[in-house]
């Protein structure tokens, strides 16, 4: 797969999140929409991890987005 610049600044942003990777929410404010995310998940290049978290009283469900191996790779190295 060759990578839009737009799919290789994402990538980089999910590279430089550490472990905990980012939700979609921050990706969004990158500009990075739903569709290009699921782009890269289904290409191997990022994984998509359903969680529930509290915020007060409330659990709130949340997708929490990382980079693999393949998609450090495919950064060259990252």
């Amino acid at each position: 797969m060759s990578l839009t610049a737009e799919q290789r600044c994402a990538l980089a942003v999910l590279a430089t999140s550490g472990y905990n990777g980012v939700t979609q929410a921050p990706l969004s404010a990158h500009g990075f929409d739903a569709s290009m995310i699921a782009d890269l998940v289904n290409h191997g290049l990022a994984t998509l991890t359903a969680e529930k978290v509290r915020a007060g009283a409330k659990l709130i469900a949340i997708a929490r987005v990382r980079i693999t191996e393949a998609g450090r790779e495919a950064l060259g190295g990252i």
